[in-house]
């Protein structure tokens, strides 16, 4: 399982991150790969039904807006970690293409963290699939910052492999 990233930069500038600008000293780029053993439907099936992500990732659902499958527009709340922490997380649709299997999010992760993420499944065999997952993480300067990178340092790049490989 392949895994591509470039390691943290400074940029003295402000970087965008889809439609959102934020003030960030570190960008953190992640885009590992995963070979699923289901058909590229059935994947791409349970991403755009965000009620069901609780099922295979690391989240707890707690509303969308508005409800049903995935749409650009849509917004994902969620929530991660222990229970009695409650993470929030914030999930909004930017880009849906079922023809090529395409996902893009925008992502507001707890420290002012965010995340644009590209994803994408490719068929393989009829049963099996890849999934790329591409993500510009930005992290806030100052001291949200750094705890986000000491509390998050493992978690960027293999928080999505985790979740693929379920």
């Amino acid at each position: 399982m392949p895994t591509c990233y470039l390691v943290s930069m400074r940029f003295p500038k402000t970087i965008r991150l889809q439609s959102e600008m934020l003030k960030t000293d570190i960008a953190h780029s992640s885009c590992p790969t995963s070979i699923v053993n289901a058909p590229v439907e059935i994947v791409w099936g349970l991403l755009t039904r965000p009620e069901k992500w609780g099922d295979f990732y690391d989240v707890r659902v707690t509303s969308v807006e508005p409800a049903g499958p995935a749409v650009v527009g849509q917004t994902v709340f969620a929530e991660s970690g222990p229970r009695l922490l409650h993470l929030a997380l914030e999930f909004r649709f930017t880009k849906i293409d079922a023809v090529k299997y395409e996902l893009g999010l925008d992502v507001k992760l707890t420290f002012g963290i965010t995340v644009s993420e590209d994803l994408s499944c490719v068929p393989i065999r009829q049963d099996q699939c890849r999934v790329n997952y591409h993500c510009g993480f930005g992290v806030p300067a100052g001291w949200r910052g750094a705890v986000a990178r000491i509390l998050m340092r493992r978690e960027l790049n293999s928080g999505p492999v985790d979740s693929l490989s379920r």
